[in-house]
Parts: C-alpha cells; sequence; structure tokens
C-alpha cells in the first residue's frame, strides 16, 4: 500500500531516517528504510506523481548510492504492481532490485522448464547485488521475444560475482555480475511488456529526480558556504546554478502533473525533457560549485567529494546526444513546440 499523498509527516519521517544513516552501507540503509516502510512511495500516475519524485530527490540529495538502490526497489514495485503481481509486492521483507541494462554480450534466456520457467545466463550492471533478496529482471525467450521476469535471489543456482564494476565514482552501488544458472522465475506481462507499459518513461523520469537531489545537494553547500564568506563571484555562481536548477524543478513539476493528469499515455517526450534538462543542470552546478568553492570541500569533506565522484557516473544513465535526437524527433513528428507559454 502506498501511503496517503496528503501525509505530511513521510517526507518528514524519510528526512529524519536519512539523517541516522550517514555513515551506513546503502544496502543496510536501504534494509533500514524498508524496515520502516518509508520504500512504500506513492505508485508513478496514481496522482502523486511529484511526491514520488521528491522523496526520490531527498535519497539523491542524502547518497547517490543509496538512491541509486533505492530507486532500483521502488522501481521493482511499481513494475510488479504494473503488471498485476500484487502479491510480489507485498512480500516482505524483500529488498527488491531492477535489473533491465542489456549489454549484447550479457543476456539472460528465459525457457520453459517441467515445474515453470527458469533462467540461465549472465547479467550485468546488477546494482546492490550483495543486498538484494529479489529481482525484476530483463530477459529473452528463445524465440527471440524480449521478456520480464521476477525472482528470488536466495535460490540455488544465484552467483553473486565481483565482477564489473571498478569504478571509483557509485562505489557504493556494487554495480556487478550475477549468474543465473537454471534459477526459477515468474514472467511479467509479455513480449516487450517492460518497454511498452506506460511506467517504463514513469520510471525514466524518476531517475533524474535522484540527479536533481543531488544536484540541490550542491546548491546548498554553495549557500551555506556563502553565509560564512560571500562575494560577488560566489553570489554570481550561486545565482546560475539557481536559474538551472529552477528550471528544472519546474519541468519535474510539469512532467509529474501531465503523468498524473494522463497516467496511460506514452511519456517518452516529458520524460525525455526532464532528463535531459536535469543532466544540463547538475552538469553547470557540478562546474559552478566546483569554482566557487575550489579545492577545500572536493579534499577535506567526505560527502561532497563522494558526490562529485558518484553524480557525474550516475549521470550516464543517460544516453546524451541519442537522447537528444530521440527528443527532437519526437518534436519533428509530433509538431509540437513545448516552449510556447
Amino acid at each position: 500500500m502506498s501511503l496517503p499523498v496528503a501525509d505530511n509527516v513521510f517526507p518528514i519521517a524519510l528526512r529524519a531516517a536519512l539523517a541516522t544513516l550517514a555513515h551506513t552501507a546503502p544496502g543496510e540503509a536501504l534494509r533500514i528504510l524498508i524496515r520502516g516502510g518509508l520504500d512504500r512511495l506513492p505508485r508513478p500516475g496514481h496522482g502523486a506523481t511529484l511526491e514520488r519524485w521528491r522523496a526520490l530527490a531527498q535519497v539523491g540529495a542524502h547518497d547517490l548510492s543509496l538512491a541509486k538502490l533505492f530507486e532500483g526497489h521502488t522501481d521493482a514495485l511499481a513494475i510488479l504492481h504494473e503488471a498485476g503481481a500484487t502479491e510480489l509486492a507485498a512480500q516482505t521483507p524483500a529488498l527488491w532490485a531492477t535489473w533491465c541494462a542489456e549489454p549484447p554480450d550479457a543476456r539472460l534466456l528465459l525457457e520453459q522448464g517441467p515445474d515453470g520457467y527458469l533462467l540461465r545466463g549472465r547479467k550485468a550492471w546488477c546494482s546492490g547485488a550483495r543486498d538484494a533478496t529479489h529481482a525484476v529482471v530483463s530477459c529473452w525467450r528463445a524465440d527471440g521475444a524480449a521478456m520480464l521476469a521476477a525472482l528470488d535471489l536466495r535460490q540455488p543456482g544465484v552467483t553473486v560475482t565481483a565482477d564489473g564494476w571498478h569504478a571509483v565514482g557509485m562505489a557504493g552501488s556494487a554495480s556487478v555480475d550475477v549468474h543465473f544458472d537454471g534459477v526459477a522465475a515468474t514472467p511479467l506481462g509479455g513480449p516487450d511488456f517492460y518497454v511498452q507499459r506506460a511506467g517504463f518513461w514513469h520510471g525514466g523520469a524518476g531517475v533524474a529526480a535522484c540527479w536533481f537531489g543531488a544536484a540541490t545537494r550542491l546548491a546548498d553547500v554553495l549557500r551555506e558556504r556563502l553565509a560564512q564568506r560571500n562575494d560577488p563571484h560566489r553570489l554570481a555562481q550561486l545565482g546560475d546554478v539557481a536559474v538551472a536548477l529552477q528550471g528544472c524543478a519546474a519541468l519535474l513539476r510539469e512532467a509529474a502533473a501531465d503523468i498524473d493528469r494522463t497516467p496511460h499515455a506514452n511519456a517518452m517526450r516529458a520524460a525525455l525533457s526532464v532528463r535531459l534538462s536535469v543532466e544540463a543542470g547538475a552538469t553547470l552546478a557540478l562546474n559552478a560549485v566546483g569554482r566557487a568553492l575550489g579545492a577545500g570541500p572536493l579534499c577535506k569533506d567526505a560527502a561532497i567529494a563522494r558526490l562529485y565522484a558518484d553524480l557525474p557516473v550516475f549521470m550516464r544513465q543517460s544516453h546524451a546526444e541519442r537522447d537528444q535526437q530521440a527528443l527532437g524527433s519526437l518534436l519533428l513528428e509530433g509538431g509540437q513546440t513545448p516552449w510556447t507559454l
């Protein structure tokens, strides 16, 4: 069950919980949030999409590796509900992951076994694999159909490796390779369900809310430092960051309202606009705050140093110019002018 959208206690409770997790590893931090019911976000397209994104942004402002795991867990719950698998979503305790990256050299095969469906193969980019108890994964049937399946990761045949992740940034997400050898799974929906469902792009915009939260943390740091020692150049950089992030916030609010008004519509254009806007705004914030504050926070403040390592890596989930091209094509084909007042 999602919490009531009018319940103002939820963001306060989430903020209070995050304040106690400053030195807690991401996997354990997520388990604590789950035990407190703070993972039960309003589902996208159900009237409170903005509240959902605000929660993701709060976690992103706290720690991006935790945000990666939190977003994957809450996205899996939303997918399960969208697939009608509410009994799976209600399982407790369960730490879900969403593993749907599809590099050509790491694909899972979904095959029919004597007692149900089985998964075989290697899955790459499995964030939180050492901590997750369940996962929603993309996979393929022998006939080439793209499928989605849910499974319990605690069963025999699941091998979490130490392979596939060497980055300093987002190290806490531990996005390693996982091998599956005849592991029982439950198909969700039919062929292409994952990308054809309305929630695919709702979730894509939700990822950008995590980036946005981290960017607002940078803005807060700059404002706090200016209270101690301001000068014209730093004030100008704060103004530059504020304008960029206000634009991102306005677009997030607009996209959330559109999704809630038309929850079954294709939200690709809105999601791409949000993702590209937040990527640009967060990149500007990284540059401006770094120029304003110099090397001090990057060398002596562990949280800020980690944020500067994590955010560029996390934002590479964006497809950059490919997403820009896709957005331009959508605008041209639809004859839309979203810049009109």
